[in-house]
């Protein structure tokens, strides 16, 4: 149950343009702390955790991660807001006329230096807007816009941030299916995807083996043992050598899209839709059909790398394909070496409950939807989801781990779209959109997407190197 609304909102223009007295960082920034985010994002981004790389880097020593601005002044647990605060009092405000919910929906960082070990850091709030109700999808509610200041101790300009917020009143919706306007049949309910309900695979002594293996994680392949010969699908005998004698290997879980379907009827219970299955061609030499998650036709490429993944909730986990996480560059690109239109690698990310609560603690931010399922489900959400601070450092990560350690970021532009919810995939995809080689400038468009939709479209701008280091 959510609060009754009890007053109007007020008059929120009174508050509009009020500058907060600045609030200073509880604790210098720190090594320990970089070392939580970076484990908590996956980012293994030297220049943030090793010291001898850091000293020969273009930082000349450890510096924090740049999506960490907004994170070294807030209270944590505390919450100990300032009552002098506009936007603390428009919150309050609103709160007591029954917007009880809030969500981000935009971010904006630039960056005027990284942060360094030992540093304080102030921010000065300034309330920049108050919009009025709007009906949202998660119910009717305010836009909350404010912007940032940070300084240093000596009060030297370190960057700044544009932050918007929805504040709302959830209300659960229950989907109807209205009849098309001309008459005819309503198109046919959509399937529930739960996996559980999928067909039970048959098993039998030919292939035992395999479903021993899944149960285990292991994808598993028919060998035979007389002439070595892997075989897919698995049967009784080798049709090379005819032997009896079949044992079998596990497969690395890494190969390469050979082709692939769309299958479009008829839909079954048990299988999310539109529907991608893969024939794989595995790095062993044999190919395998399973699924492909996390990725939309469009993005689907002959010869792309593909990497194991399973499903879970069924009699069996079952062995299904996602774009694979490439490896992290050790060196750094240059400017001359990339173009508008280039494109950054697919990258599928996995959302799980720890993550989410790990991003949200890394981050400092103890909002209840991030970690309370119960608070979350109540707020109309169906389970704790990524708070914006994980989606930015999950976006932070990708790139750098694209453009090498000593990619400078001047800014990070966000704005978040569908839930990042357990169990789904974020797929990141990107492309470079300019290029100015005197500045040694790059902007690039960044899109993460799960089976929601667009979970962020961002813009990334980066400064880097105008020749490879020697």
């Amino acid at each position: 149950m959510t609060a009754e609304r009890t007053v109007p909102p007020a008059d929120f223009g009174v508050h509009v343009g009020r500058t907060a007295p600045p609030t200073r960082s509880r604790h210098a920034v720190n090594e320990p702390m970089i070392a939580h985010w970076c484990d908590a994002m996956g980012d293994g981004n030297p220049c943030y955790t090793d010291p001898e790389f850091a000293s020969r880097s273009v930082h000349g020593g450890i510096v924090a991660p740049p999506a960490m601005l907004d994170v070294w002044d807030r209270p944590g647990l505390l919450f100990n807001r300032d009552a002098k605060s506009a936007r603390t009092q428009v919150l309050q405000e609103l709160y007591e006329a029954g917007y009880d919910s809030i969500v981000a929906v935009n971010t904006e960082l630039e960056f005027a230096r990284y942060l360094r070990p030992g540093e304080l850091v102030s921010n000065v709030e300034v309330l920049d807007d108050v919009s009025p109700e709007k009906r949202t999808a998660r119910g009717p509610g305010h836009f909350v816009t404010s912007r940032h200041r940070y300084s240093g101790a000596g009060g030297d300009h370190v960057g700044d941030l544009m932050f918007r917020m929805l504040v709302f009143r959830p209300e659960r919706v229950e989907p109807t299916q209205a009849p098309p306007a001309d008459g005819s049949p309503p198109a046919p309910a959509v399937p529930d995807p739960d996996p559980a309900l999928r067909p039970v695979p048959a098993v039998n002594k030919d292939n035992q083996f395999f479903w021993d293996g899944v149960r285990h994680h292991e994808l598993r392949i028919q060998r035979c043992n007389g002439c070595g010969r892997l075989l897919t699908p698995p049967g009784p005998r080798c049709p090379q050598c005819g032997s009896f004698d079949l044992g079998w290997t596990v497969a690395s879980g890494r190969g390469r899209l050979y082709s692939f379907a769309v299958p479009e009827y008829p839909k079954v219970a048990g299988f999310s839709y539109p529907l991608l299955v893969a024939l794989a061609e595995l790095e062993e030499g044999t190919r395998t059909v399973a699924n492909l998650v996390g990725l939309s036709r469009d993005q689907v490429e002959i010869g792309m790398p593909l990497e194991l993944c399973w499903l879970e909730g069924g009699p069996y986990p079952l062995p299904q394909f996602r774009a694979p996480l490439p490896a992290r560059r050790t060196t750094t690109l240059t400017v001359d070496q990339l173009a508008a239109g280039d494109r950054l690698p697919l990258v599928s990310l996995p959302i799980t409950t720890t993550l989410v609560v790990a991003g949200a603690l890394a981050t400092r931010d103890y909002t209840a939807v991030h970690h309370d399922r119960d608070v979350a489900q109540a707020q109309g959400s169906k389970d704790v989801f990524l708070n914006i601070n994980t989606s930015v450092g999950w976006l932070q990560r990708v790139v750098s781990d694209w453009a090498g350690p000593e990619a400078v970021y001047r800014a990070v532009r966000v704005r978040l779209g569908a839930p990042g919810y357990p169990g789904d995939l974020l797929t990141f995809s990107g492309a470079v959109t300019a290029v100015d080689p005197a500045r040694r400038e790059v902007t690039i468009g960044m899109t993460a997407s799960d089976s929601y939709g667009d979970h962020v479209i961002a813009t990334v701008d980066l400064t880097l190197p105008d020749r490879a280091a020697p």
